[in-house]
């Protein structure tokens, strides 16, 4: 019969009848389930705002849920928000604060919803809150205690309140716990604001609260104790109440406490000793006293201790048949007790070993075999704690073997300590010895120092510790060794450290630092600044000695340390950089002690940046005259920062202050508020007053206007007054805003009595001075008469004239004025220049001189009457000559020397020559370094212009001093020098004395070497060019073609002719004998380098300098130029 199979749903029912069985079955991960919530925060949630916010979501199913979140019953985008994540398989929120934000945003309701195919579960709904409580504010009044209680010395009426509440804050889990909250009622029998009575001097009192002595709080009674384990931190607190706060001090009976590991805390009420040991036991007692008494209480204060070593089991490696020990010590309080074990078992249980023997803490091995091999473990214990330690028992047969490598380099700094190593290993344990060189001595003692393990120290390093040394470990089974090789180098060390320096902003400051250092090392210079790495920007320039800083600013002030380091070693130098900067500006204005004509200003001053301020300068601005611009009101010394300022009436002030010292001034301080003074009448006029015409029927009558801090008043104005003087007529006036004023209708050139009076709204200003003006002038009627002319000299004359009479002059006479030009020369054929010229008589004068006219030349002159309106008319026109003078200087003077024998001198006619030239006078005179010659004189004629001078010997140079003779003498003189030898330098005695020995000259063999030198290259060029069978003839002017026959063909030689020499045509000779060829439009083309040429009209051109174009086609390549020492050098080039 087959079986019949349930359905599908009768499985499930049975599967859940047997989960209903009992709440301890769970269903198997590997099946099929819906969600279930394994943990998750709490309903109420706070957090702490300085942490990051964790809710908690886990769940469980299969297949594994996913998780969502809504917030105050709506979805939470989590994607949406960058602080907000989501844990990875987790439903866990994580918002994070790190980089900012409000916890105080994301309270609210949070829900976690756990979803798979199979259905969905739900979280708590979890209300999150952000704790938001403000810590109590501590004091020795009220303190929190070490258990967590809040004390209050005594309470006052602020203390009241309702929401004392205490958070346990849980780290691990960043979540608080919170107790329900306190409420402090404070009873008073006088109702009133505590605050108003906290600056009381006897505060207590003035509340009426009665004071009473200390009581401690915490803990109780007069006497306790503690118990604290060694190593441990111990913490003694003391809590009173009294009437006022008590103080709290701390003492130890029969002592003093610890000062290098004790500390007050929670204002002077706990005591911490940190590290405690045995020694901090005893009594402490904590005295709390106000004005009313004291009260002490005592803790007895003991110290355990948990075990701790003294002698701690170590790796015992033996030889057969060794002896040898494990030893364990340990102290602690109360005494520990120590139990051996071998290898995890108790000693007592293992097989007996008749080569072991226990004493105590200690373990004696005796002829130790391979069978005593094991691990030991050592457990000392007492009711505090225990230590164990393991240490095994190793039997080895093992000759010497070294454990480091061989052959090692170590180098170290001459003076230092050092140490070689020299690790080894061998059973028996190795003796070891060490060895400098090869020699036999043992190295120890002295300078040397060798250690159990091997190493060698060597306590100060010299130059003859220099070399090689070789360690050897020796045992029964035999011995090994190796080798170190030791360096000693030099020191590195900074001989020239950097200065501290003091600069002013903007300049270049220099840092040096010279390092002496061993030339094996590699040297590495550095910089720090305020012992931080320096960062070499724009402004700084590195070089190997040294640090410069271009343009200094205030940021680069502080201290600049120089590190010179190599692999081996270091040295420090350090300077400070002082900065002195302009001052910051003063800030603070206040305006106090405000008056009707004065202020005391008071500022704040700025950083001096490293240099005193020397003066403080108050300026001011006034908003009605010129509003915006600052004047300069008083100056005071740089140690004040208050002033009384005097102030004018009518003036709404406005301060600002710089300060100023040896950098220079401060930026201006914001301004201070403003004051206005009340008004007054003017106390002063305008200045300045003055009254003149502008045209002959006016006066202009102008002042300086007043400023603000003088117009005293609103509206200020001028009255203007003025009548003719010496009439006693009435006074005009007018009253005026600006600075001028006009009067018009005058007569000409007429004195006036001028007043200008200041007037406001408050009134007029005291009563002016008169000035005396005139009216506008017109110009003069009449010219000088009866002008008489006096010639005095070639260049001068002397004036005579009447008087013009002053009612003519229709004004201020000024001058006298003479017009004068120079009509012609007497001369013939000398063109002169008809330029007007004047010379001016200031004043009432009836004679003058005029002067710098030019000799034998005819004049004219008129003269005028001048005053503040112009010329008048012109007198009658006076000519008169000038006689014959002395001639101007000859003109370029030239002097050449073509030879050592001859001097040649060339010069012009003079410009002026003031007369009829008689002649030229030459005078001139040979002179060598301090000794001169003979002076010679040579007369010429008017028409000469060139003359030779033969000289006396090649060595002397020549002083030229030339001049034009006219018949009244000599005229100015030109003077010039003959050009110096090459060998100037060389002094005339040692030239004279060396001519006859010149073969033996340095410069003279050195030129002929170089001449010499020259010949050989041209030889050489020459010989390669005939190598190369180039021909080259040189033809006559006429284009004949060379012939066979001629004999110098044949021999590819060639020689110029005389005509070589000549100069070519066209060319002429210049006064030194030179050739000069004249310029030509031939160019490199012309010379057959290619190229359609340009010819004369023969041909006779290209027939001298080139061979023509058919005869280098036929042969080759070779060169067509004419072969010169010129072309050579190109060639060879």
């Amino acid at each position: 019969m087959a079986r019949q199979q349930l359905p599908p749903c009768v499985h499930a029912a049975f599967l859940l009848c047997l989960l209903g069985l009992g709440g301890a079955i769970e269903i198997p991960m590997d099946l099929t389930q819906p969600p279930t919530i394994t943990k998750q925060s709490v309903k109420d949630h706070i957090v702490d705002p300085r942490d990051n916010i964790l809710i908690e979501c886990e769940a469980k199913g299969n297949p594994a849920p996913s998780f969502h979140w809504t917030r105050n019953s709506r979805f939470f985008n989590i994607a949406k928000d960058p602080r907000v994540s989501m844990r990875r398989r987790s439903g866990t929120l994580v918002i994070d604060f790190r980089s900012g934000g409000r916890p105080e945003e994301y309270e609210g309701e949070y829900q976690c919803f756990a979803r798979n195919k199979f259905g969905t579960a739900l979280s708590n709904r979890i209300r999150l809150q952000v704790s938001t409580m403000e810590p109590i504010t501590q004091d020795k009044r009220v303190s929190q205690g070490h258990n967590g209680d809040l004390y209050f010395s005594n309470v006052m009426l602020q203390d009241m309140q309702t929401d004392y509440s205490c958070n346990a804050r849980f780290h691990f889990t960043h979540t608080i716990q919170q107790k329900n909250p306190f409420t402090l009622k404070v009873l008073t029998n006088n109702p009133y604001n505590d605050s108003s009575q906290r600056n009381h001097p006897d505060m207590y009192s003035a509340r009426g609260v009665a004071e009473r002595t200390p009581s401690f709080m915490y803990p109780q009674g007069t006497a306790s104790s503690q118990m604290v384990l060694r190593g441990m931190d111990l913490l003694l607190e003391c809590i009173a109440s009294g009437v006022p706060t008590p103080d709290i001090a701390w003492y130890k009976k029969g002592g003093d406490l610890p000062s290098d590991k004790a500390k007050f805390e929670n204002f002077n009420k706990a005591l911490r000793i940190t590290n405690v040991s045995e020694e901090d036991s005893g009594e402490y007692f904590c005295l709390a006293s106000n004005k009313m008494g004291s009260i002490r209480h005592t803790i007895s204060v003991r110290v355990k201790a948990a075990p701790y070593w003294l002698d701690e089991p170590k790796n015992l490696i033996l030889a057969p048949g060794e002896d040898g020990r494990l030893v364990c010590r340990a102290n602690g309080n109360p005494k520990p007790t120590v139990q051996w074990m071998v290898n995890g078992e108790p000693l007592q249980s293992a097989p007996p070993n008749p080569n072991r023997e226990v004493a105590g803490d200690t373990i004696i091995f005796r002829d130790t075999q391979i069978s005593s091999r094991a691990v030991y473990q050592c457990n000392t214990s007492n009711e505090h704690g225990y230590l164990l330690a393991n240490a095994f028992v190793s039997v080895l047969d093992v000759p010497p073997r070294m454990l480091s490598p061989r052959n090692q380099l170590i180098r170290v700094i001459l003076y230092n300590r050092t140490r070689l190593d020299c690790p080894f290993f061998g059973s028996p344990i190795p003796t070891l010895r060490w060895f400098k060189n090869g020699q036999g001595s043992n190295l120890d003692g002295g300078n040397y120092h060798v250690y159990e393990n091997g190493s060698l120290e060597i306590k100060m390093i010299r130059k003859e510790d220099q070399g090689i040394y070789t360690c050897v470990a020796t045992n029964i089974l035999g011995k090994a060794e190796n080798q170190v090789r030791l360096e000693v180098k030099d020191p590195t060390r900074i001989y020239r450290m950097p200065e501290d320096q003091i600069a002013k902003r903007g300049t270049t400051v220099q840092l040096e630092c010279r390092v002496k250092h061993d030339p094996s090392l590699k040297l590495t210079v550095s910089w720090l600044k305020d012992d931080e790495p320096l960062y070499i920007g724009n402004r700084m320039k590195k070089e190997d000695d040294s640090l410069t800083i271009f343009g200094v600013a205030e940021r680069d002030q502080g201290s600049y340390t120089c590190v010179a380091s190599t692999e081996l070693d270091q040295d420090l130098a350090k300077a400070y950089l002082t900065v002195l900067g302009r001052p910051d500006r003063p800030r603070d204005l206040e305006l106090t002690d405000l008056a009707e004509r004065s202020v005391r200003l008071t500022w704040i001053p700025g950083d001096a940046n490293n240099s005193p301020i020397t003066d403080y300068v108050v300026q001011f601005e006034e908003d009605q005259f010129q509003p915006g611009v600052w004047h300069d009101h008083s100056k005071f010394p740089g140690s004040v920062n208050s002033a009384v300022l005097r102030l004018s009436p009518y003036v709404n002030y406005q301060f600002r202050v710089i300060a100023i010292n040896e950098v220079g001034s401060s930026h201006p301080s914001l301004p201070s508020e403003r004051y206005r003074t009340s008004g007054a009448p003017p106390e002063s006029n305008p200045g300045d007053v003055k009254g003149e015409g502008t045209r002959k029927n006016n006066m202009e009558i102008t002042w300086t206007p007043m400023n603000a801090t003088s117009a005293f008043g609103p509206n200020l104005r001028y009255i203007v007054k003025w009548r003719r003087r010496e009439t006693r007529e009435a006074w005009n006036n007018a009253t005026v805003w600006g600075s001028r004023y006009v009067v018009g209708q005058t007569p000409v050139y007429v004195p006036y009595e001028i007043r200008v009076q200041a007037e406001n709204d408050f009134g007029k200003g005291p009563e002016p001075d008169t000035v005396i003006g005139y009216s506008g002038e017109d110009y003069p009627r009449a010219a000088p008469t009866e002008v008489k002319v006096r010639v005095t000299n070639s260049t001068a004359i002397s004036l005579q004239w009447n008087r013009v009479y002053p009612d003519t002059v229709q004004g201020q006479l000024r001058e006298y004025r003479a017009y004068y030009w120079r009509e012609s020369s007497l001369l013939k054929n000398l063109w002169v220049s008809q330029k007007r010229q004047q010379a001016s008589f200031p004043g009432d004068r009836l004679r003058g001189v005029v002067s710098r006219l030019f000799p034998y030349s005819n004049y004219k002159l008129e003269m005028v009457v001048v005053n503040g309106r112009g010329d008048g008319p012109r007198s009658e026109t006076k000519e008169f000559t000038t006689p014959e003078g002395v001639p101007s200087a000859p003109r370029r003077l030239r002097v050449r020397q073509p030879n050592l024998e001859t001097i040649n001198l060339e010069w012009d006619h003079p410009e002026h020559p003031n007369g009829i030239l008689t002649g030229y006078t030459l005078r001139y005179v040979a002179f060598n370094g301090t000794k001169v010659g003979k002076q010679m004189v040579e007369n010429f004629s008017p028409n000469q212009t060139k003359f030779t001078v033969q000289r006396a010997d090649p060595v002397s140079r020549y002083r030229f001093t030339l001049s034009a003779r006219t018949q009244v003498g000599s005229g100015e003189t030109v003077t010039e020098e003959s050009p110096a030898p090459p060998n100037e330098a060389t002094p005339t005695a040692a030239y004279t004395n060396n001519q006859a020995d010149i073969a033996t000259q340095g410069w003279f063999i050195g030129l002929m070497c170089a001449i010499a030198l020259l010949v050989l290259i041209l030889l050489i060029v020459c010989f390669i060019k005939r190598s190369r069978g180039g021909k080259y003839p040189v033809r006559e002017k006429k284009d004949v073609p060379l012939g066979p026959e001629d004999p110098k063909e044949e021999d590819g030689s060639f020689d110029y002719s005389d005509e070589d020499n000549k100069p070519l045509q066209g060319s002429q000779t210049s006064l030194d004998g030179t050739i000069k060829q004249q310029e030509s439009d031939d160019s490199l083309v012309d010379y057959g380098e290619g190229g359609e040429g340009q010819f004369n009209e023969d041909g006779s051109f290209i027939g001298q300098y080139t061979v023509k174009k058919d005869k280098e086609e036929t042969e080759g390549n070779e060169s067509s130029e004419a072969t010169s020492p010129v072309n050579a050098i190109y060639s060879l080039a």
